[in-house]
């Protein structure tokens, strides 16, 4: 077995500290900055706390107390924030939903949490909630962040607001904040639903230190300014952006920008012009894939330019990971390629971002690399929604492309005799609410969380190297790592998604699901005529085309993890359709029992997919 990690930096600390400590250090004029009419408007640290503890005040009013549950079904805004902040400085636990969700899924997290009030972003929300109210016996109020009352809610924010207003004597100020002040450590903060890949979601009980913990730990990880701006468009009801892109953010006193929508992303980089940026990495795929289209679709000499840029930059990353500092000849190439390619790149952030930093899936290394080359760092980690969620991280100081970085203080990692990664610490959930049994599945005796994932520790940089459910074991007994397979492929621009199977089946195989931008450009250029894409899909041209993408990839396999054939899928992987987590993860059994025929169609040697 092999362990790393060590003490935490902190005391035992709870969200209302961190909350009023925050206001009252940095007093900021632009805490949080929102679209109003398309311009970017900013909400002071002193209106932010103003309005938290009137919502705060709403909330009582409304009848609900310390130890309730309140839900926020909403897309990134201040309103989230707000929400947030008003329910744990009020020693209520809130529960956030992902705004995709639908009505069903929605019910049975507000069922099962026992949640008593909602606040729900818009008329859509709102109409989710209203076709499954009646299922929802605790739930009694219904709270719209939407200007007016439309169908479905009991309230307006704007009246919980006055009617904290009109509550808001110094009395019952002095009130709530002691009751803040008197939050414990140990007390629930979030129920925060896994995503369930595998069976109905759990409700996972963090509580008030294992997020302060977490903050404090990832605070000392990764450097901040005092000028921090950020991007924020990752669910705020994933643990990931909860943490890093709320709590610790507002912790360190940087400005949070929402993102209009996920639409508008690259729109909004260069109008906030970030200096940090957290992700996962479907977005540094695609920034990938489109650097690579831009640089092909040009002219011969607009390609040979791009392709000598990214060898020399290449070149540069790998002197600069070995310790050393670029020289002579290959550090005037390097400034040069910066100024012909990558400094266009840089400027589509926004120009000034410090540090992207990714979490919630596994990133290439290939693409890392890219992007370390061409000036722009993402710091990958990794971490659980049970472990609040930074398990380990990597940093500017100690950085290696390929793994997750080092165990961040106070979380201590330990690698099982069957691979599996064990942490424990501050960090990690009190339990799955209301699931004792399943409590004691997943955190020991000892108090390690077993997560599931199969790792190795290197000189402390811990590296993943797969789901320990997602191992494929071959009817031959062989053991396949499926997702740096399809990490690989999804480099390809002709690929948008893949996934590889072959569990008790005699060889792996792969789904793959075309970029249709990129192969319907090819289709135009070769004069292929088609009606629809599940045509283009059948023909042997495509098929070709397709298989031959695909086997470049994959380079460096054995051969006995080399997927012997390719089906061709027409349509993306959906969350409605429950073949994707609302965090983007692939539902493996899912994708197994939908694609069923056409999977068992290639095992019988049919001709439905082109060979590899």
């Amino acid at each position: 077995m092999q362990s790393s990690g060590g003490p935490r930096n902190s005391k035992p600390g709870t969200l209302p500290k961190l909350f009023f400590d925050a206001v009252a250090r940095h007093d900021k004029p632009d805490a949080l900055q929102h679209k109003v009419s398309g311009v970017y408007q900013p909400i002071s640290s002193r209106a932010l706390a103003d309005r938290v503890r009137r919502v705060a005040l709403g909330l009582a009013e409304l009848g609900v107390k310390a130890g309730d549950r309140v839900a926020i079904l909403s897309e990134n805004r201040p309103e989230w924030a707000i929400a947030d902040y008003a329910c744990v400085t009020s020693a209520v636990t809130d529960v956030p939903l992902y705004p995709n969700l639908p009505p069903e899924q929605a019910a049975y997290i507000i069922r099962d949490s026992g949640a008593v009030a909602i606040f729900v972003s818009d008329e859509a929300q709102a109409a989710k909630i209203a076709q499954v109210r009646s299922t929802l016996p605790a739930l009694h109020s219904v709270i719209t962040f939407a200007a007016g009352r439309h169908a479905g809610v009991d309230h307006t924010l704007a009246e919980l607001e006055a009617k904290g207003a009109t509550a808001d004597n110094e009395a019952r100020r002095k009130a709530y904040r002691a009751a803040a002040d008197a939050v414990k450590p140990d007390d629930v903060a979030t129920l925060i639903y896994t995503s369930g890949t595998t069976g109905e979601p759990k409700g996972v009980m963090l509580t008030h230190d294992n997020l302060w913990s977490n903050v404090m730990a990832s605070e000392s990880a990764i450097p901040f300014l005092s000028n921090e701006v950020g991007l924020s468009f990752l669910p705020l009801s994933h643990i990931f952006e909860r943490m890093a892109g709320h709590y610790l953010m507002f912790h360190v006193g940087c400005s949070i920008a929402y993102a209009e929508s996920i639409d508008t992303v690259p729109i909004d980089m260069q109008t906030v012009r970030p200096t940090l940026v957290l992700s996962v990495p479907r977005l540094y795929e695609k920034m990938y894939a489109r650097v690579l289209e831009n640089a092909l679709a040009g002219g011969a000499a607009k390609k040979n330019i791009f392709f000598w840029a990214r060898k020399v930059a290449e070149q540069w990353a790998d002197v600069k990971l070995a310790g050393r500092e670029p020289k002579g000849l290959l550090a005037v190439k390097y400034s040069i390629a910066q100024k012909l390619v990558f400094s266009k790149l840089q400027a589509r952030t926004g120009g000034r971002l410090r540090y992207f930093v990714s979490g919630g899936a596994p990133l290439a290394a290939e693409i890392n690399k890219f992007f370390y080359a061409a000036g722009l760092v993402i710091l990958e980690g990794y971490g659980l929604t049970e472990t609040s969620p930074v398990i380990a991280v990597n940093t500017p100081k100690a950085f290696r492309i390929g793994t997750v970085g080092k165990p961040v203080p106070g979380s201590e990692v330990m690698i099982a005799a069957d691979g599996e990664i064990l942490t424990r610490g501050p960090h990690v959930m009190k339990g799955y609410y209301n699931k004792p049994d399943a409590t004691k599945e997943a955190i020991d005796a000892d108090g390690y969380f077993h997560t599931g994932d199969i790792g190795v520790l290197t000189d402390d940089f811990l590296a993943i190297t797969d789901r320990k459910k997602d191992i494929i074991v071959t009817a031959g007994g062989k053991n396949i790592a499926p997702q740096p397979i399809e990490n690989l492929i999804k480099t390809n621009k002709y690929v948008s998604q893949a996934v590889v199977i072959g569990d008790k089946r005699k060889f792996p195989i792969v789904l793959v699901v075309p970029n249709w931008d990129q192969l319907e450009k090819y289709a135009k250029l070769k004069n292929i005529i088609y009606t629809d894409r599940r045509q283009l899909l059948e023909m042997p041209t495509i098929q070709a085309k397709m298989d031959k993408e695909v086997r470049e990839q994959l380079t460096g396999l054995a051969k006995f993890e080399m997927p012997k054939k390719i089906a061709l899928l027409e349509h993306d992987f959906s969350i409605e359709r429950g073949e994707l987590t609302p965090t983007l993860k692939v539902k493996r059994r899912i994708i197994d029992k939908t694609y069923k025929s056409v999977i068992d169609k290639l095992y019988e040697g049919e001709h439905d997919g082109a060979s590899i």
